[in-house]
């Protein structure tokens, strides 16, 4: 029996099976009708797979690893940066399908997609100059450490941003030797099986990039517990990273974990409000707030809170859902988003805008909440301090700069941060003390392929992007020889 999100089937669907050695195949047991969050219409059928697709597809790869790792670096980075090409030449194609399935804006998902040419183009080109070291022991002996690949690695993303998450894994995986299966969310497969095939037009043999759909039950744990896969790389929830963690460590395999967040959004009496105000709403709006760096705890210096408070609700105000607002991407997740609505109303918040369903003609028969602001809030409530995962954000005041550092810091998360000041000392001060991976200044989403990213606390382990994501990818092997 097909599972259903929606009964509303008036149009036909696109079917998506796996892709496993260089073909489509089909699914072994079922498929999930997956309708569009903006709309309610069905858009695709994705392949609900199994042990055995996984079992093929790690098969699939493991005959590639040899061929694929033998290659010179030179010739893995010609290949990527053709991936990094064909998406480009097929970026309204690619934006088509991922919009279906998300609902998020052409401009929202136009970003992401360059973003995931991007990872090709700069692995790519990277590469070659990611080289071991001779290490120095006397005249006696040469000893040198050098870099290799694990192997299979898997590769298990979220729903909120498919393809640009798939491509920031897959592609310094790929460009350090490695072979890739990869599990995408079950809600928004498409345009992860896109790029797969893709890559296979662009010139990567067989077997090199392998996607099996399913649930996470079903596919995303018979990849992770898979004997072959030695190498796992997640981005999702703390729930489930923590599932993955425990296998992983039970198995003795190493694991990049890119897990949820708190965000502090810290705005000083110095800082620009205007340009603070707009640069804080993207950092919750953006993507309906459905992305681990949402700036969801906003924290106000005082003298200048209710300054800024009148000029984010304004901004905020005029987010229109349905045309710059994202839906939520999942019925469970809009659900999610509604119960927070509840409870933060119960412990005494006030919604100084939003904290409701969106309505209207421009979000009919779709997923939408308003965009909000609570106010009235303290750091123990649980929109403080728990990952709400949609445009809902928290605005509190604070005394001076080590009250702020006080507040951001005490989450149990720590993947990213924002400051907003114009006083040069500060903008290299507060960081050092601020528990993030990621710290921005004035200017709150920024996203560089060049810069490495990852959590503190429980925000993850191992970092993605930059030249360090190609560490991760690697296992060190010293070899010394007696001369």
């Amino acid at each position: 029996m097909t599972a259903s999100t929606d009964n509303k089937t008036s149009q036909s669907a696109r079917r998506v099976g796996h892709w496993i050695g260089g073909i489509t195949s089909d699914s072994a047991t079922d498929y999930l009708s997956r309708t569009s969050p903006r709309t309610g219409h069905l858009v695709s059928e994705i392949a609900l797979g199994g042990p055995e697709d996984v079992n093929r597809a790690v098969t699939a790869a493991s005959a590639a690893a040899g061929a694929w790792e033998s290659r010179r670096p030179i010739e893995r980075g010609r290949l990527l940066t053709a991936v990094a090409q064909i998406i480009r030449n097929n970026a309204d194609h690619l934006i088509a399908l991922e919009s279906s399935e998300t609902g998020q804006t052409d401009v929202e998902v136009r970003s992401q997609i360059e973003g995931a040419a991007g990872f090709f183009e700069f692995y790519g080109g990277l590469v070659n100059a990611h080289n071991g070291e001779v290490i120095g022991l006397g005249a006696d002996y040469h000893s040198y450490a050098s870099r290799s690949p694990f192997g299979v690695v898997a590769i298990v993303t979220p729903w909120n941003a498919p393809l640009n998450q798939a491509a920031r894994a897959v592609a310094p995986a790929l460009a350090t030797g490695n072979v890739v299966v990869v599990k995408p969310s079950e809600y928004t497969s498409s345009s992860t099986i896109e790029l797969a095939k893709l890559a296979s037009e662009a010139g990567l043999p067989d077997g090199v990039l392998n996607v099996v759909c399913g649930s996470g039950q079903d596919v995303g744990e018979a990849l992770v517990r898979h004997p072959a896969v030695s190498k796992i790389s997640f981005t999702g929830s703390l729930r489930t990273g923590r599932a993955i963690g425990r296998i992983a460590a039970d198995r003795v395999v190493p694991c990049t974990l890119e897990l949820g967040g708190k965000s502090a959004n810290i705005v000083f009496a110095d800082a620009d409000l205007d340009l603070a105000a707009s640069g804080s709403m993207v950092g919750f709006v953006g993507l309906a707030g459905q992305m681990c760096i949402a700036g969801s705890r906003i924290l106000v210096q005082r003298s200048v809170y209710d300054e800024f408070l009148d000029k984010l609700v304004g901004v905020v105000s005029q987010v229109r859902p349905g045309i710059e607002l994202s839906p939520i991407v999942t019925p469970a997740q809009f659900t999610h988003v509604q119960e927070y609505f509840h409870t933060a109303t119960k412990e005494g918040a006030v919604a100084r805008v939003g904290g409701r369903p969106a309505s209207g003609e421009s979000v009919a028969g779709g997923q939408f909440v308003e965009p909000t602001v609570y106010t009235d809030v303290n750091p123990d409530m649980r929109i403080m301090r728990e990952e709400i995962f949609g445009p809902v954000t928290a605005v509190m005041p604070f005394d001076d700069e080590d009250h702020a550092i006080r507040l951001a810091n005490d989450t149990e998360f720590g993947l990213y941060a924002g400051i907003w000041t114009t006083d040069v000392s500060r903008a290299h001060r507060v960081p050092r003390h601020l528990q993030a991976g990621t710290v921005t200044v004035n200017e709150y989403l920024m996203d560089h392929v060049e810069t490495p990213f990852g959590g503190f606390k429980k925000s993850g382990i191992g970092r993605e992007k930059g030249l360090e994501a190609l560490h991760h990818y690697t296992q060190v092997k010293t070899v010394t020889i007696k001369l």
